[in-house]
């Protein structure tokens, strides 16, 4: 869809409220930490709210790659009735994009009727004019926007979980629950928590980027995101014989459990590690009172990846990304599977941890995941 000021319809969501709308809509840039506290509120309460909308998420990004954030929130009589977080992101690879939001899963609005939702789009084609923008992503579960060009590149992986821990073996297909099993009974893998453990789980995640031929993001990412929300992260650990062989990061929202970080040494795959490194957190989300667990999103042309939640007795949902390009602008193409980086996915692996851990730090800036 072309960038424009022209009005737009809605392709309204289920609203969480339903206030009359007896009052205009103003919108502003968030600021200051009583109006962030009243932003993780209102999100909190969203329906499709997830920890991607939250301040924790926008400061973290600031500080770990330098994008500026533009946190639109709309407002009715002082009450917070919608918000959209948005990044500019000024790429070497992709010119200057505004993205809701980067290197997460989900995003886009979240508004309680279709006044907020209006008013939120309207407040975005100003941002977009006044900053020069060629391209809008807007990274939302279902379609926001009638008439945005899609990117149905992507699916979720999400199911909710039974009522006990002891039920969630029996919950997974057959084949999950053996080398799930396998790992605990047959190679005594042990698992550990704590936030102490991050520096590990990095280093297991970068080694594994690089194994897949893929860019790691900094360790000050991970580190943010653990020091403004440690009560909504869990740091986890997999051992054998006293080795770390599996690391995750996962991210806690409401019910909702998303392991989102991981790392495998795959000299040890031959303990089917990953198998039992989700179902001890399964698990635990049970135990701790979770509902819903969230394997995230994956892309449609990485079989690998889209068989191995299928293998755990997830089935795939579309997700309604929308993208949005100004006139004579041509969207750029960041995706892993480009041919603009067969050369350099292909030489990835073979160079040093010494070199790709910084050079993909320093990347991932350009490529907002």
């Amino acid at each position: 869809m072309s960038i424009s000021t022209e009005p737009i319809r809605l392709v309204e969501p289920a609203p969480h409220h339903q206030p009359q709308p007896v009052a205009p809509v103003s919108v502003s840039l968030l600021n200051g930490p009583v109006e962030h506290e009243n932003w993780d509120a209102y999100v909190r309460a969203a329906e499709n709210g997830s920890w991607f909308h939250t301040t924790a998420w926008m400061t973290a990004v600031e500080g770990a790659f330098g994008h500026q954030p533009y946190y639109l929130q709309a407002e009715r009589a002082g009450k917070t009735i919608g918000v959209l977080p948005l990044f500019l992101v000024r790429s070497l690879l992709g010119g200057r994009m505004l993205i809701s939001v980067p290197y997460a899963v989900y995003g886009g609005a979240l508004f309680d009727d279709a006044a907020a939702g209006q008013a939120l789009h309207a407040a975005l084609h100003r941002h977009v004019q006044e900053l020069g923008v060629s391209t809008v992503d807007l990274r939302s579960l279902t379609p926001q926007f009638e008439g945005g060009e899609a990117n149905d590149r992507y699916v979720t992986y999400r199911r909710t979980l039974p009522e006990t821990a002891g039920d969630v073996a029996q919950w997974l297909p057959r084949k999950a629950r053996a080398a799930a099993r396998s790992g605990k009974d047959k190679h005594a893998l042990t698992v550990e928590c704590g936030r102490h453990l991050l520096p590990i789980v990095w280093r297991l995640y970068s080694a594994s980027m690089r194994r897949l031929a893929s860019i790691n993001y900094p360790y000050r990412f991970f580190e943010l995101l653990v020091k403004l929300a440690p009560e909504r992260t869990l740091t986890s650990v997999v051992y054998y014989r006293g080795h770390p062989v599996a690391g995750l990061l996962t991210l806690l929202h409401g019910e909702t459990v998303m392991p989102y970080f991981v790392g495998l040494d795959r000299r040890y795959r031959f303990t089917n590690m990953s198998n039992f490194l989700y179902l001890s957190l399964m698990e635990w989300a049970v135990r701790d009172g979770r509902r819903v667990f969230d394997f995230g999103r994956s892309r449609r042309d990485n079989p690998g990846c889209c068989d191995f939640k299928r293998f755990h007795g997830f089935e795939a949902t579309p997700l309604g990304y929308q993208r949005m390009v100004a006139p004579g602008a041509h969207p750029p193409d960041l995706t892993p599977t480009s041919a603009r980086f067969g050369l350099a996915r292909r030489m990835w692996p073979y160079l040093p941890l010494a070199l790709t851990r910084p050079l993909g730090a320093w990347v991932s800036r350009h490529i907002p995941g």
